[in-house]
């Protein structure tokens, strides 16, 4: 296994703020992404009153090699979540939240109207909350898609991950040309909502085939991207084949902003989610350095 260099080690921030955090979460028994998935940010995100919640259980119906969400048959569908998010978003006070969910192919439309009805929920709690969702890919639904877009987020994120060629190996049921075809579909249903999407680095993937996934991307017209380093979670899961320098992610992200996005995130710990705040002025026409 590979040694993790220094600028990946994170300091451990329990604040004040983050504890009172924790305990909304814990008190209105909502999931985040951030504990489930071990996020590095949790900290740092936490600290700033900035979390991104996961709905529809914390059990995902895919087990992708790099995921550290617990995978299996769920048993959750709590159509009272909306609510709880809802009021979670207004105890903290949030300007921009970020709502996602595990994979729920149990579900026919893939959990689509629970999205819709969380957005709704935090829009009529909290009008003043802009809200971004990071969606599975409803097993190509259209309709599941519609339903979601029809609910107005501000920001429509669906992860592409990896490049094409390590797409089978890194993802479990998901494929590069469907998650190409869900963001080309989002754009054509509603081209006021911005498209969003995240590549990882460090699964075995040239540089070359980083540009090419951005190329891909711009395509579709996406206009956000972010780009981070993959961390192993548990030593089950799929090997870290290299870690990349923080010049790289700078040039990476100059690479980005020449092909058109309009606001990029790169950097060795940056997730989906990290900034978003920030992300979603960025694609308003915002420029944050």
């Amino acid at each position: 296994m590979l040694r993790r260099p220094e600028w990946l080690k994170v300091q451990l921030q329990t604040s004040g703020d983050f504890q009172e955090l924790k305990k909304i979460m814990r008190g209105e028994r909502l999931h985040t992404v951030c504990e489930e998935a071990r996020c590095p940010n949790i900290y740092e995100c936490w600290s700033n009153r900035t979390a991104t919640f996961m709905i529809l259980g914390d059990i995902c119906t895919r087990a992708c090699r790099f995921c550290a969400v617990h995978s299996g048959k769920p048993t959750e569908l709590d159509l009272q979540e909306p609510a709880r998010v809802a009021d979670a978003v207004v105890q903290m006070g949030l300007r921009h939240v970020v709502v996602t969910s595990v994979a729920r192919d149990d579900l026919e439309d893939g959990g689509a109207l629970v999205f819709a009805r969380t957005i709704e929920a935090i829009r009529t709690a909290r009008p003043e909350c802009s809200i971004e969702v990071l969606i599975p890919d409803f097993m190509g639904n259209r309709e599941s898609l519609q339903t979601v877009m029809d609910a107005k987020p501000a920001i429509l994120n669906h992860n592409v991950e990896t490049v094409k060629r390590m797409s089978p190996r890194v993802r479990s049921k998901a494929t590069y040309e469907r998650t190409l075809e869900l963001l080309g579909r989002a754009y054509e249903m509603n081209q006021d909502i911005p498209t969003k999407s995240s590549i990882m680095l460090g699964v075995g993937e040239t540089w070359d085939e980083i540009l090419e996934t951005m190329d891909d991307l711009r395509a579709v017209n996406v206009s956000i991207l972010t780009i981070g380093q993959y961390l192993q979670p548990t030593r089950k899961h799929m090997r870290v084949a290299r870690y990349y320098a923080p010049e790289e992610f700078k040039a990476l992200k100059d690479e980005g902003i020449k092909r058109g996005f309009r606001h990029v995130e790169s950097g060795p710990l940056v997730r989906s989610s990290y900034h978003a705040h920030e992300q979603a002025a960025g694609a308003a026409g915002v420029i944050h350095a």
